[in-house]
């Protein structure tokens, strides 16, 4: 059983899965900071200097100023701007994931394979032209289809 797991893990899908993984979660990092440090701050001072991090929407009904107060209080919050940076994310990730399966794709497409321009003699087997009404090897006559 371990010789059949051993087999089974270095095979190529799973180390390319693994690295995919490891990859896609450093990724997710940079698109998150991309997002919480360079996008959504100027988004936020175009809306009226706005920090979407810190919206919220107290539950608890007690006052506090900060998402933070709230948190370390363990009051009931409902964190919409968090949620907007994560869709932001989402849809920065999803773009690029598209933009990334539609290149692989492109480069996958196989190419249609050119029109042949030969045919294979019936009593040689030598290759001909497809107009060809005799053998030029055999001199055979050829019956045009």
């Amino acid at each position: 059983m371990l010789k059949e797991f051993r087999e089974f893990a270095l095979k190529g899908n799973v180390i390319d899965l693994a690295v995919g993984i490891i990859i896609g979660a450093a990724f997710n990092k940079v698109v998150q900071s991309l997002v919480n440090d360079i996008i959504m701050p100027p988004v936020g001072l175009l809306i009226g200097k706005v920090d979407f991090s810190s919206l919220f929407v107290n539950l608890s009904g007690k006052t506090y100023e900060t998402l933070a107060e709230a948190k370390k209080a363990g009051a009931a919050t409902i964190n919409y701007g968090l949620f907007i940076n994560t869709l932001v994310d989402f849809t920065i990730m999803a773009f690029v994931v598209f933009l990334m399966v539609k290149q692989i794709n492109r480069l996958r497409r196989e190419e249609t394979p050119p029109a042949p321009t030969t045919k294979d003699c019936p009593f040689c087997l030598s290759k001909i032209p497809l107009a060809a009404s005799r053998c030029p090897q055999c001199t055979s006559t050829l019956d045009l289809e």
